[in-house]
């Protein structure tokens, strides 16, 4: 009986910590506005304004998270935590998981 108890709690917990997959489909049409300085393909159109396709999800999670609190600061921060600051954890999720699928 306390296997079982033991199994029971470890599988709720495991479960309760189990994030939803981001929507792909969802990041490409919400990072429609990105493509004016970061390319249509994530490919950055500006010289001096990184390139987004394929890079790593969690990387521009974060980095759209530092934006949207104001963590992150110089350059253009400016533009980017007005644009972040319109974004969901949601939205973010998905617009990170859509250039991180692009290849």
């Amino acid at each position: 009986m306390n296997k079982f108890v033991i199994g029971a709690a470890l599988a709720v917990s495991v479960l309760s910590g189990t994030a939803v997959a981001a929507d792909v489909q969802a990041g490409k049409a919400k990072a429609a506005i990105c493509a004016a300085c970061h390319g249509a393909d994530g490919m950055a159109v500006i010289p001096g304004y990184p390139h987004l396709k394929g890079q790593n999800e969690q990387y521009l999670v974060s980095s759209i998270k530092a934006y949207k609190n104001k963590d992150r600061n110089g350059g253009l921060a400016a533009v980017m935590q007005a644009q972040a600051s319109m974004l969901s954890d949601e939205d973010i999720a998905n617009v990170a998981a859509y250039y991180a699928s692009l290849k």
